[in-house]
């Protein structure tokens, strides 16, 4: 985890808030506790790190997933300087504001739910919202099928596939529950769908504000400054988009290695794609908040052949140097002032007991429905709401509560021993070391989208189940442990908390509440307050969902 600050007079980052108060019994400096011996929720910390943070150094060439949310904050916030300065240094005056005028009138507008579509028209965030994948599952699919058949698919993207069969194919991924074989079908049909998919993003895979910002790249920014341009401006699109981009890339880059057999280089398959990445031929007259670019009829002008030129040779630069798109310049990093935080030792926290009796007690307070400072959000499978725990990390807390027709124990049972039944991300997971009958560290590791490297975990966990009325409960929270090493490509994501709540409720049903807080490196807070609390509630619907069989099964008699 960390935060920092911009170089040249920026506004400085809020840093974590270690307020030195008199410890109890050992614990970190920032545990507090209130006269009559309770933790207050307003002073126990909802993070893992007990020691004031270090200067971050030697990030120059590493990828954007090894860095925090408060990290990536900082990063964003140079790169629009960055940028700004570059396109009002090299654009004509009559394209000064390159896309970044604000409408004068601004109608507010209801959101569509896309209730009706599930693959086809549905924005990045709406599927990883709804899934846990930005990009479809099917879609993710039918690139593994096309990389097969890319050195024997002679003009693959440039030839057509045959209209009935590709909207045959397309209704199968609107209808389908069960993964689709590609096999039996053609290659072409399926590259045509494959490019549909991306030309019928609402926003467009580069969205409707940035899509011009990539094509003055090329139209304006002499050579050697397009590099640093494009680094600056893939950091600005939003976390989801710019992992699905590096996904596609890589993608293409793969199919133009088989040029020699299948005569497509990055220039061929560039101008195939294009028009489904970039929001070409539009009216400068137009809303400034346009859906997406209209079709030009007839001969194209000037401007047009320009902006097509700009998007083939962006594309081509984007599929050839994908791997320096996604590095953090040398550039960015002597500018500003980037802070690590590193999660706390067994050590650190001092006594063991008196930690987690307090991380206990202020869990029970804050599962209640009506604590005070948490939010309410809309879900229609969980109870969800969040909070603002205003120790100067950027991201929120998050709540989710939901019935499961299970007792406590079996399902404190299944959270912790049987993970790989509800969470399909989970890889692999080890014991690292036992400190009790309760408590012990371990270590997962969940995959994620290629070329995405997979998130592992070092955490402490204990669990308690003697609690009034037979309820149980779960506290982890990251930890630095000797014997807990990264796997090679690994990046480490941190629990600053994650604590469990599991209450009878008659019947043989549990009510579990969940309340979290995880940075997996590599997404801004903006990612976290949109996606976060879905990928929370998706969770736990999934692991109500695993004791939905025998629920449902047939009625015995007593």
């Amino acid at each position: 985890m960390g935060s920092g600050s911009l170089g040249g007079g920026q506004e400085e980052q809020e840093r974590v808030q270690y307020i030195p108060e008199r410890r109890d019994s050992g614990v970190g400096s920032s545990l507090t506790r209130p006269a009559n011996g309770s933790p207050s929720s307003q002073t126990f910390p909802w993070h893992c790190f007990t020691t004031p943070s270090e200067q971050l150094t030697c990030l120059a060439g590493q990828r954007y997933d090894q860095l925090s949310a408060s990290q990536l904050l900082v990063l964003r916030k140079l790169a629009m300087l960055r940028l700004t300065a570059l396109m009002e240094r090299f654009s004509p005056p009559y394209r000064s504001g390159w896309g970044w005028a604000v409408p004068k009138f601004i109608k507010r507008m209801r959101a569509p739910d896309y209730k009706d579509k599930a693959v086809f028209g549905v924005p990045l965030s709406v599927s990883l919202q709804r899934t846990g994948h930005a990009l479809p599952l099917s879609i993710q699919g039918a690139m593994d099928f096309l990389r097969k058949s890319a050195s024997d698919s002679t003009g693959l993207f440039r030839k057509s596939g045959v209209r009935s069969r590709i909207q045959k194919l397309r209704s199968l991924h609107e209808t389908s529950a069960t993964a689709i074989v590609y096999e039996p079908h053609q290659a072409y049909d399926v590259a045509d769908l494959l490019k549909q998919y991306f030309r019928e993003l609402p926003e467009g895979l580069l969205t409707s504000k940035l899509s011009d910002t990539f094509l003055c790249i090329f139209q304006h920014i002499p050579e050697e400054y397009r590099l640093d341009a494009l680094q600056a401006a893939v950091l600005l699109i939003p976390d989801e988009n710019r992992e699905v981009l590096e996904t596609l890339l890589v993608f293409l880059d793969d199919i133009c290695r088989h040029a020699q057999e299948n005569q497509m280089t990055a220039a061929n398959v560039a101008v195939c794609f294009a028009p489904s990445l970039f929001q070409l031929a539009v009216p400068r007259s137009a809303s400034a908040s346009p859906r997406r670019r209209a079709t030009t009829v007839g001969i194209p002008d000037q401007r047009e052949l320009s902006e097509n030129r700009a998007a083939h040779e962006c594309l081509t630069y984007m599929i050839a140097e994908h791997r320096k798109l996604f590095q953090i310049p040398m550039e960015m990093i002597q500018q500003c002032h980037l802070e690590q935080f590193e999660p706390t030792t067994i050590e650190e926290l001092g006594s063991l007991k008196s930690f987690l009796d307090g991380a206990l007690h202020v869990l029970i307070v804050e599962a209640r429905e009506k604590t005070k400072g948490w939010t309410m959000l809309q879900h229609p499978d969980v109870e969800l709401a969040f909070k603002k725990p205003g120790d100067g990390l950027p991201l929120r807390l998050w709540r989710c509560a939901v019935e499961v027709e299970a007792p406590p124990v079996e399902l404190l049972t299944r959270i912790l021993r049987e993970r790989h039944i509800w969470d399909t991300a989970l890889s692999k997971w080890r014991l690292v070391s036992r400190m009790d009958k309760q408590t012990e560290v371990i270590q997962y590791v969940c995959s994620s989208m290629k070329p995405q490297p997979p998130r592992e975990f070092c955490i402490l966990r204990s669990w308690r189940t003697e609690l009034a009325k037979g309820s149980c409960a779960l506290i982890e929270l990251s930890v630095n442990h000797p014997n807990a090493v990264v796997p090679l490509r690994g990046v480490r994501g941190v629990v600053l908390s994650s604590r469990y709540l599991i209450e009878p409720c008659g019947a043989g049903k549990s009510r579990v509440t969940h309340i979290s807080r995880i940075d997996f490196r590599g997404r801004t807070p903006e990612w976290y307050n949109k996606v976060y609390g879905h990928l929370s509630a998706l969770l736990l619907t999934k692991l109500r969902d695993s004791f939905a069989q025998r629920a449902e099964g047939p009625e015995t008699k007593v």
